[in-house]
């Protein structure tokens, strides 16, 4: 396994590198040019291409990656264009850490749910409570955040005044509980749909229907038999969630206030900040290889049959 997980960590530069790179590629297409935006209505022709030489936007394309791909080396993510004069990583890390602890929150949330009413509803085929859940859950993933949202600030923080509004105090605060229902709600509606399908196939299975009539408890057969196997998928939509767990929250963020780094992210793209965004992308990318590392070995735990090859 240690070789296996040493190969895979061998290709992690080479894959930041491309994203590098598509990145600064993109900023040579894509209109508007970050000296005009930062000098703003001051703009002229003159003070323009002075901006753009001390900025370095002057330089080739090339140059200007080697220069970027050695500060990384030094852990030097740049400065920021428009937050002039402040270096990324202290302007992305606390927002970065905002985020994070917040879709940990509304995972924790998904799964809490998800699991349980997947496990169930497939369980109980051919009843009522199927479609039920199922329905339901569905209607929860059709309704929008940004209608969702403030409904639960209606009616948790206006009428029953049991948790604030708005703003962000940590993870253990009560202002984080309606942020992460909002994400977490319909992220649940996913886990359902999907652990209600690998159950069903898992029931069908013969080793299934063999510890049954050797007489082993219900307990056994769905914890050790049924749900172990059936997480196995729902293992890869795990992992991939938390490979983007601050990417996806930027209107939950807009509407409680939080200071993550989802508006960071908007912000850098209007005012083509790209050292911020190269930063963003190259952790979004390293977060999906280690996701796809950390379900590799996950899926050696839950199923023993699985060797890392």
């Amino acid at each position: 396994m240690l070789a296996y997980i040493v190969r895979r960590l061998l290709w992690t530069p080479v894959l930041l590198a491309l994203a590098a790179f598509f990145v600064f590629f993109m900023g040579t297409c894509a209109p508007g040019d970050p000296a005009e935006l930062r000098l703003g209505p001051r703009a002229t022709e003159e003070r323009i291409k002075v901006e753009r030489t001390r900025l370095g936007l002057d330089r080739p394309l090339l140059f200007q990656y080697g220069k970027y791909v050695n500060g990384i080396l030094k852990g030097d993510f740049g400065v920021s264009y428009h937050y002039q004069g402040r270096p990324v990583t202290e302007l992305l890390l606390p927002k970065l850490w905002v985020s994070v602890q917040l879709n940990i929150a509304a995972l924790i949330v998904a799964v809490s749910i998800g699991l349980p009413l997947g496990f169930y509803a497939a369980k109980k085929q051919g009843t009522g409570r199927d479609p039920a859940i199922v329905i339901s859950m569905l209607i929860l993933y059709a309704m929008p955040i940004f209608f969702t949202a403030p409904l639960l600030i209606l009616f948790f923080a206006v009428k029953l005044h049991w948790v604030p509004a708005a703003g962000w105090d940590g993870f253990f605060s009560l202002q984080i509980i309606l942020p992460a229902l909002s994400i977490g709600i319909p992220g649940a509606a996913i886990f359902v749909r999907h652990m209600r399908a690998s159950t069903l196939e898992v029931i069908g299975q013969e080793y299934v229907r063999t510890a049954h009539a050797k007489g082993m408890s219900n307990f056994v057969v769905n914890y050790r038999h049924i749900a172990r196997n059936a997480l196995l998928p729902i293992l890869t939509i795990m992992g991939f969630t938390l490979a983007g767990m601050f990417g996806g929250s930027l209107i939950v963020e807009l509407i409680y206030g939080i200071p993550g780094a989802g508006r960071l992210s908007l912000d850098a793209i209007f005012q083509r900040d790209f050292p911020v965004l190269t930063a963003l992308v190259l952790l979004g990318a390293g977060m999906l290889v280690l996701a796809n590392l950390v379900i590799d070995i996950a899926y050696t735990i839950v199923d023993p049959r699985i060797r890392l090859q």
